[in-house]
């Protein structure tokens, strides 16, 4: 790893926060137990998914299709899912996911107990489970950083990944186990239990469900605002490109690690299971070891460094003779996909404002999922034309150039942003607001000419600000018979939108406006006018 003492890297934490602290905390314990129960269900569903298709289907094609159907939900449900666990009670929302998967595994074993099951049907419940996963993942996203003091936020998300882990290695072995002695059946009809048992868990937390005073947002309009927020943050979409490089190249050896084992010598289901269970292991050493590398290296250190140890990772085992080799090789390649996840899973987390956090966590997992689902078939590809070991080695050379450029090209132009919600800016007041139509804002200033290059730059800072904020326009007009006077549009999709774009400035969206008012010289404040767009009608 790159040197602790280097002084670009940022200036570590005087005291570790222990990896089980969050743990300490009633709360989180408890919803973090119905979170390692959830990730072992949606294993031992896809296994037992998996193993029924082989009896009920001949071709390979439709077995392909049970990981099809688990992840596509990911891709088409991602946003909107975000933007209900950010506009509706999470609680709730996050309850109503738990009774969703319950519901479809016990549909399933209607299915199964009336020997009505086909390869279709079965397909179409995988479908829906895998809807009930896309709609759980943001909701619990977004409530991890209430759950814990802000110190111990990256211990809570390291937790979060561990218990992925251990699910991944639980899941199977039970859903196997419980196919070997009892048939596929009880294995949806275990899944359906645990389900139900993690919702009622949920209900035992008295979160208070605080509505915005503004009301719901609108769905399409909360998901346009998502996509906004993360445009026009570079700090988020630096975080986004870099989790999809990642896991893009990363998935590499998780796509052919079932040609490797059957490389190696008595390569079988066994030896597969062994390769998955050490790097589950070894990502589980390095959570609990993640305070120490968090105190002793920055986040781009711990990202860069897991990177490269990631590519050695992918490179040995392209070429390993055997499991003495291959096993340890596997418990550091998890150490280091853990340790990149997770520091890029903190990045997204800092630069998300809580009234956006699930709809940017939504993108941060669709880019995730997206770029894992397109890995795995490029390399898959590679390794078809050549082999399995050039693949592998051409995936870690890549991945290792790559994520170093952007993280070189990137990084210096961008900023921490304090993200404190703001009070400074009170909300307008009409005695008859307009209930439907655009709303459009301008606001004068005058500056002296001399800093107009300077005003100009703040004023595109600002302009960011404004649109990550839910604007739908922004624009800024010279006035070319007198030019000092600047005036600035600003387009809302309706007054209430107006008011909650205000009531979502941060310490950082402040500090700009006060940047920007700064360069007004006239003796009075910017005059500041809003109209209703002509064409619309008032309520």
């Amino acid at each position: 790893m790159p040197s602790p003492r280097d002084p670009q890297a940022g200036t570590p934490p005087a005291e570790p926060v222990s990896a089980l602290a969050p743990l300490r905390g009633l709360v989180f314990r408890m919803l973090w137990g119905t979170w390692l129960v959830a990730n072992i269900c949606m294993w031992m569903n896809d296994v037992a998914a998996a193993w029924m298709m082989t009896t009920l289907a001949t071709t390979p094609i439709w077995v392909a299709l049970v990981q099809t159907a688990s992840t596509l939900p990911v891709f088409l449900l991602g946003l909107p899912s975000g933007a209900l666990a950010d506009i509706l009670d999470r609680r709730r929302y996050f309850i109503a996911t738990q009774f969703w998967v319950a519901a479809v595994a016990v549909l399933t074993c209607v299915a199964l107990l009336a020997e009505v099951m086909t390869p279709a049907l079965l397909l179409l419940f995988t479908f829906a489970n895998g809807i009930g996963l896309a709609m759980r993942w943001p909701v619990f996203a977004a409530i991890v950083p209430e759950l814990v003091p802000r110190p111990q936020l990256p211990a809570a998300l390291a937790l979060n990944g561990a218990a992925m882990n251990a699910s991944r290695i639980v899941g199977p072995l039970a859903a196997g186990a419980l196919i070997a002695s009892a048939g596929t059946l009880y294995v949806f009809a275990l899944n359906a239990v645990l389900s139900v048992l993690a919702g009622f868990v949920i209900m035992r937390w008295r979160r208070e469900h605080r509505p915005n005073p503004l009301g719901r947002e609108k769905l399409f309009s909360a998901m346009r605002t998502g996509l906004q927020f993360v445009m026009h943050s570079a700090r988020l979409r630096r975080v986004l490109l870099r989790i999809a490089l990642f896991y893009g190249h990363s998935t590499a050896l998780l796509a052919l690690l079932p040609l490797v084992a059957r490389g190696l010598h008595a390569g079988d289901a066994g030896v597969f299971t062994l390769l998955l269970a050490a790097m589950g292991l070894g990502a589980i050493f390095a959570v609990l070891i993640m305070p120490r590398l968090r105190q002793a290296y920055s986040q781009d250190q711990r990202v860069n460094g897991g990177i490269v140890v990631q590519a050695a990772a992918m490179a040995l085992m392209a070429w390993a003779p055997n499991l003495y080799i291959a096993v340890p090789v596997m418990f550091v390649g998890g150490m280091a996909w853990i340790t990149v996840a997770n520091s890029l899973s903190v990045s997204a987390q800092q630069a998300l404002p809580d009234w956006v956090r699930a709809r940017g966590m939504s993108l941060y997992q669709m880019a995730l999922m997206g770029s894992g689902a397109l890995g795995a078939a490029v390399w898959g590809q590679v390794a078809t034309w050549s082999s399995v070991g050039t693949s592998l080695c051409v995936a870690a050379v890549s991945t290792t150039l790559t994520l170093f450029w952007v993280g070189r090209s990137s990084a210096p132009r961008i900023r921490e942003e304090n993200l404190t919600p703001s009070n400074e800016l009170a909300a307008p007041v009409l005695a008859d607001p307009p209930a439907t139509g655009h709303v459009l804002v301008t606001i004068e200033y005058r500056i002296d000419p001399a800093q107009e290059a300077s005003f100009r730059a703040v004023m595109q800072d600002y302009r960011r600000s404004r649109l990550r904020r839910g604007a739908l326009k922004w624009e800024l007009l010279h006035d070319l018979g007198h030019p000092g006077v600047f005036t600035e549009h600003i387009l809302d999709e309706s007054w209430t939108e107006h008011l909650r774009r205000i009531s979502r400035m941060t310490a950082d969206d402040a500090e700009l406006r006060n940047r920007a008012r700064a360069f007004h010289v006239g003796e009075t404040p910017p005059v500041v006018r809003r109209y209703l767009v002509d064409g619309t009608e008032r309520g």
